[in-house]
């Protein structure tokens, strides 16, 4: 690699990296403050940098809050891929997938539940489709393109019924169980919030009826 081409590739390192530092400060600040309070001046301390550093690189803060909320979904693509990509039978690896959802009632977690959960909120409250939207909607195509690649392996191997329509099956099973374990994971951390019934045992009762569901029968699989 010649001098120039070595010193550009450091230069997009540096400011790729100098974006990602900016990010998770971000995400800090908005947990934290809340996204409507948090301001760009906030998120410049957090990270140590001029406030006119973040603003060179998100010029607003809507974009800012788009960005982490995209990082986070991507975060997340890596582990549904690593199920996808692992050998066993279509319903073996929606049990997993299922596993990796109950997981997000983990306290490791739950700053990541809380960020979505804000997100969310805030999307549906704007008055105007949010700049960047696409890079979150991309990453939340990205995890269905892989549960939908895996739902369709199901009805090649046979185990899972073929009598089901699988885009809307797909959309139904991932949107309940990620809603649902995101709900108890936030729950699950509210001081004085008591529940009957653990998330964890709820989640697993939920996989439990799913996998029923799309188990194909005996006759189907000999």
């Amino acid at each position: 690699m010649d001098p120039k081409s070595r010193w550009e590739q450091e230069r997009q390192e540096s400011k790729k990296q100098r974006e990602l530092s900016m990010m998770e400060a971000a995400e800090r600040v908005f947990i934290r403050k809340g996204l409507e309070k948090a301001t760009m001046q906030d998120i410049a301390a957090e990270d140590n940098v001029g406030v006119a550093t973040v603003f060179r690189y998100f010029p607003r803060k809507e974009k800012l809050i788009v960005a982490v909320a995209a990082k986070r979904i991507e975060d997340q693509v890596a582990v549904f891929q690593s199920v996808a990509d692992m050998p066993g039978t279509c319903l073996d690896k929606l049990g997993k997938l299922f596993d990796i959802f109950i997981s997000f009632t983990e306290p490791k977690y739950v700053e990541s539940m809380r960020m979505l959960e804000a997100f969310e909120n805030y999307a549906a409250l704007s008055t105007e489709p949010l700049e960047d939207i696409a890079l979150y909607n991309q990453a939340h195509h990205q995890v269905s393109a892989i549960f939908s690649t895996i739902i369709e392996d199901g009805l090649h191997d046979g185990s899972i019924r073929s009598d089901i329509p699988v885009q809307e099956t797909l959309s139904t099973l991932a949107n309940t169980m990620g809603i649902f374990s995101k709900k108890l994971s936030l729950q699950k951390n509210i001081i004085m919030l008591e529940s009957d019934l653990p998330p964890e045992t709820q989640l697993l009762l939920l996989k439990r009826i799913f996998l029923d569901y799309l188990k194909a029968p005996v006759a189907d699989r000999s």
